[in-house]
């Protein structure tokens, strides 16, 4: 069955008040929204909380959903809002370490590229990729808001672009703009290291 289909059978169980099928929902995208949340807020124990009330919210407002777009889809924009909501009540900064993240999350790619050496690699060769996987980590922890956000979805989840413009509630002209300046500002950072010339990317 493919992974539409079981979330769609499970949001339908959901729906009708079984709370084990919620709960499996929450078990197979907890980390994802934990990640997502996780490059808006600073305060690691604020991650969880604002993932924690994003499935409360969810949960309260299974009856409306009506499945328009994919369930993952409207999650990300209840985690999204909800973390919004709680940088302005704690009027933080949303900005983002990776220490103030806490713990990586160990399905992360870049974490498992940072921390195998696989055979063929030399000590200089992880070096360089721990520099620049800290680089891209920074130019991104540099991004506006939006740009950060529309760059996450994309290249971290793995979003389309109509699933960002859905999750962040504007046209999908405005997602490509976002990605491709978030982009342009990493190349910018990556340059020096990766020895690529103006109008290169990586």
């Amino acid at each position: 069955m493919a992974a539409e289909d079981v979330d769609r059978e499970l949001v339908d169980r959901a729906r009708q008040g079984d709370v084990r099928a919620f709960e499996m929902l929450v078990v197979k995208y907890r980390r994802r929204i934990e990640r997502l949340i996780g490059r808006m807020v600073r305060d690691s124990d604020l991650v969880q909380d604002v993932a924690q009330e994003s499935f409360i919210r969810a949960y309260r407002a299974m009856p409306q959903f009506r499945g328009d777009s994919a369930f993952y889809t409207w999650l990300y924009r209840i985690a999204v809002n909800t973390a919004k909501k709680a940088l302005v009540e704690l009027k933080r900064d949303p900005l983002v370490t990776e220490s103030a993240r806490g713990g990586r999350d160990e399905d992360d790619e870049t974490s498992r590229v940072e921390n195998e050496l696989s055979d063929g690699e030399t000590p200089e060769a992880v070096l360089a990729s721990k520099e620049i996987a800290a680089t891209v980590n920074a130019a991104i922890n540099a991004l506006s808001d939006d740009l950060r956000q529309a760059v996450t979805l994309r290249e971290i989840e793995g979003l389309s672009y109509e699933e960002i413009a859905d999750v962040m509630n504007c046209p999908i002209g405005t997602v490509r703009s976002r990605i491709f300046r978030a982009r342009e500002a990493i190349a910018i950072k990556l340059r020096p290291l990766l020895g690529t010339k103006e109008g290169e990317r990586w």
